[in-house]
């Protein structure tokens, strides 16, 4: 039985994803989200990779949701 991620397994492989996706794609964003009852990775990209990119589905055996958000940009505080 395959057991879940746990939060400090994710935390582990965020640093990790940062640096394998940096070298990808335009990266703007790594984040820790909770997948299939157990925690994953969040990489949010600037725009999709070119077809022949291949993104890894798991990084140190935690799982990857990857997201196309755009350009991000720093909000202004008023």
């Amino acid at each position: 039985m395959h057991t879940p991620p746990t939060l400090q397994e994710a935390r582990a492989a965020k640093s990790k994803a940062l640096d394998l996706f940096n070298g990808l794609a335009k990266v703007v964003g790594v984040g820790i989200t909770r997948i299939d009852g157990g925690y994953g990775v969040k990489v949010n990209l600037e725009n999709k990779p070119a077809p022949e990119v291949a993104l890894p589905a798991s990084v140190a055996g935690v799982p990857v949701f990857i997201e196309i958000v755009g350009f991000a940009r720093k909000q202004a505080h008023l």
